[in-house]
């Protein structure tokens, strides 16, 4: 988690400053409105119920998917696994990708929209 957490931490700050700096410039390229719009996305991954908190093994996978710009699938096997371990192995990091890959066309399309 604090491998994920770090990653996390970075990219919204990244984020923060791209957004205060996209106030002020309204002529910005694509990739930059990609980078926003991802930002914005990450922004709204990371909300959660009040009182229907996410569990450590939830708040991974979907953080990874949206860091590794893959979308979020139910596997049984993926949350077994981190349960077990209560780590994120290159096991589970296996079938997450096996789980999403069609999903990733779907992503990278909304993106480029």
């Amino acid at each position: 988690m604090k491998q994920v957490a770090c990653k996390l931490k970075l990219e919204l700050a990244q984020f923060a400053e791209l957004e205060v700096f996209a106030q002020f410039y309204f002529d910005l390229d694509k990739a930059t409105h990609n980078q926003l719009a991802r930002g914005q996305r990450l922004r709204e991954l990371l909300k959660q119920a009040q009182s229907a908190p996410l569990t450590m093994e939830e708040q991974v996978k979907k953080f990874l998917a949206q860091l590794r710009t893959y979308l979020k699938t139910n596997k049984p096997q993926l949350q077994e696994i981190i349960s077990s371990t209560k780590k994120f192995p290159e096991e589970a990091e296996v079938l997450l990708k096996e789980a999403i890959k069609e999903q990733m066309e779907r992503f990278l399309l909304q993106e480029q929209a």
